[in-house]
Formats: structure tokens, sequence, C-alpha cells
């Protein structure tokens, strides 16, 4: 008897294409999109090393989209985790279309050049003044610390 399972999981590490764009269905539910490009090298007989890039379309929903939107910025290298999806369409001309994407259930960041790090970075420069950290809090002895 043949076994009726089947498997639909994709994993990549790559760098993002473009900065995330984040819309809204008609019924409200978040959802964003981005690219992801992610590379292969490798020898060939003669030695010579070769290199090639896939280009991935990232689609999430919900929650995950407003996370990615206000982290990743293009560049930026992740995780993602997800399933394969095709979507088809006709357009004006009634031409059939179709789209292959990555819709993501998981993704983390790999590198810190993300929008709030550079957010923080921003702020910590504007607020520099060559001075170390300043607290209204008592300075702390070794001798006030219980071990």
């Amino acid at each position: 008897m043949m076994s009726s399972r089947s498997l639909n999981k994709v994993i990549l590490i790559g760098n993002l294409t473009r900065d995330p764009e984040l819309r809204q269905t008609p019924s409200g539910a978040a959802v964003c999109t981005y690219g992801l490009a992610t590379n292969s090298v490798w020898k060939t007989s003669d030695g010579v090393v070769e290199e090639s890039t896939e280009f991935h379309n990232i689609v999430c929903w919900n929650k995950l989209a407003e996370i990615c939107n206000q982290l990743l910025k293009k560049g930026m290298k992740v995780y993602v985790e997800g399933e394969l999806r095709t979507r088809t369409w006709e357009d004006e001309e009634g031409d059939k279309k179709w789209k292959t994407e990555i819709k993501i259930s998981d993704m983390i960041l790999l590198d810190n050049k993300g929008k709030i790090s550079e957010s923080v970075e921003k702020e910590e420069e504007e607020n520099d003044d060559s001075d170390s950290f300043k607290s209204d809090e008592k300075e702390v002895k070794p001798e006030d610390v219980l071990f």
C-alpha cells in the first residue's frame, strides 16, 4: 500500500534583496513580502570556482508579517522556514500568470544590522557627551554587594 504522506518544507539562509513591504488585506490581515537571495559555490572538474545566486519571494502573514516589517531591511542575513506556495491569476489582457513564493512560519535574524539596532546606534550617537554612561543611581562599591 502506498503512503499518503507528503512534505512541503523550505529552509533558507540568505540576504534580503529589498526592504520588506507591509500591506493589509481587505479583511485587515497583515501581509509582508520581501526578496531573499541565496548563494551556491562549487568547483568545476577543471578546478574553477563557480558561483550562482537564487532569488526567492518570501511572504508572511499576521504577527510574523508585522515583526518582519519592523526588524528587517535590505542586506540583512536571515534564516527562514516555511513552505512553497504557487499563486495563479489572469492579468488585464487575460494572460495566465503564476508566482511561486515561500510562505514562512519562522524567521530568525542572523546579524544585527536591523532597523532597531540602527535606531539605538543613532540615539547613542545623539546622546554621546564623550563621557561614560551617566546614571541618577548612587555609585555601587564592591563592599556594598552581598554574595
